[in-house]
């Protein structure tokens, strides 16, 4: 499920593995590249094996089997402070006996750079993150906000190649999050930076990067850009783990081209995209997106298929109306509106029909 091509890669992953007790593999058979300036991300749940692909780029963890490549040459032996890559970690990890500038000059010192230069670079590194000020400050008489500021300063300050961040925002609120969210994306696009960053937080992943790598048990199960993850799930995990999603579980009773008809539990028939389905008879999970569904007779397309459903809840949520539904025996299938002048409030107990274009309708795996 992922790109091999690592020939012009600047960071490539081939044929990966990763186990700490020689039996279970929380990496399978990784393969990954990079090109330069990319801002990639590593998304899944705990436990899927995305931060341990971080670790071993680091150089904190070794690969099982497998080479890890930055700029063509394999990496696997290079041990970390040698690898000339930046790191941002959730918990900052600043000496707290040093002044924020001392922190930023110690990877330079480590590095060998004269003092002079070392000044200039502390400068540059604090004014990029609008921190200019706070260079005599130890890191306790900072926000959390700041010193995750300070953080990100000190893994740009020796002007690495490619920088690794490891759920740099969890520690931080909503707003600060989102903030920061938009200031590291815009630094690492301006400065060129190649940049590997770990969340779990689908939105964060959205809204930061040129393409995302969804793991779950160790595997890559799609690569690529956020629009296409979100619009165009190859299987069912990635269409659950990413936004707000329906899923009807049908059969599939027949197969056109790229569509097929799915007849749902209650015996109803609806057009889907087969995108990731076995033959006629076998068992099928569609995904539609709660703003793709549309109830509004003269928007509908022509001879879509509709669906009965009743109105269990409306929620208002000032620039969204929220509608839970009951769709073919299911209580949880919701749709999103936007709130319009001329939008219409749906009330609890109201019978609808509800339609779709068959393209924006993904039959996966069950």
């Amino acid at each position: 499920m992922a790109d091999t091509d690592s020939s012009d890669a600047f960071v490539a992953f081939e044929r990966v593995q990763k186990s700490y007790d020689g039996e279970t593999l929380v990496v399978k058979d990784l393969n990954l590249s990079m090109p330069k300036g990319e801002f990639l991300t590593m998304l899944g749940p705990s436990g899927s094996g995305k931060t341990t692909c971080l670790m071993m780029l680091a150089g904190f963890e070794t690969a099982t089997h497998g080479e890890i490549k930055l700029d063509g040459k394999p990496i696997n032996n290079i041990p970390p402070h040698k690898r000339g890559i930046g790191m941002v970690f959730q918990n900052y990890a600043l000496f707290p006996h040093m002044t924020v500038a001392e922190n930023l000059a110690f990877p330079l010192e480590v590095r060998k750079i004269p003092k002079s230069e070392r000044e200039e670079k502390v400068k540059r590194a604090l004014d990029m993150v609008q921190m200019g000020a706070f260079g005599g400050r130890r890191p306790a008489q900072l926000s959390g906000g700041q010193q995750q500021r300070i953080a990100l300063a000190r893994a740009l300050v020796f002007e690495p190649e490619l920088v690794l961040m490891d759920e740099p925002l969890g520690a931080l609120d909503k707003q600060l999050r989102e903030h920061m969210q938009f200031e590291i994306t815009n630094l690492a696009h301006s400065l060129g930076i190649t940049t590997v960053y770990v969340t779990h937080d689908q939105t964060e992943a959205l809204t930061m990067s040129d393409r995302v790598a969804v793991f779950d048990d160790g595997r890559i199960q799609q690569l690529a850009p956020p629009d296409q993850l979100y619009e165009a799930p190859q299987n069912s995990f990635v269409a659950q783990f990413i936004g707000e999603n329906n899923t009807l579980i049908g059969t599939v009773k027949s197969i056109d081209g790229e569509f097929c008809k799915v007849q749902l539990e209650d015996g109803e028939v609806i057009d889907a995209k087969a995108v990731n389905i076995g033959e006629v008879g076998t068992k099928t999970q569609v995904s539609i997106r709660p703003e793709r569904v549309e109830y509004n007779r003269e928007r509908m397309a022509e001879g879509v298929h509709t669906l009965k459903a009743e109105v269990l809840e409306f929620i208002y949520m000032g620039d969204i109306f929220r509608t839970r539904l009951r769709v073919a025996g299911k209580d949880d299938f919701v749709i999103k509106t936007r709130n319009a002048p001329d939008q219409v409030r749906l009330k609890r107990g109201e019978q609808i029909e509800i339609g779709w274009l068959p393209s924006d309708c993904h039959a996966l795996d069950a």
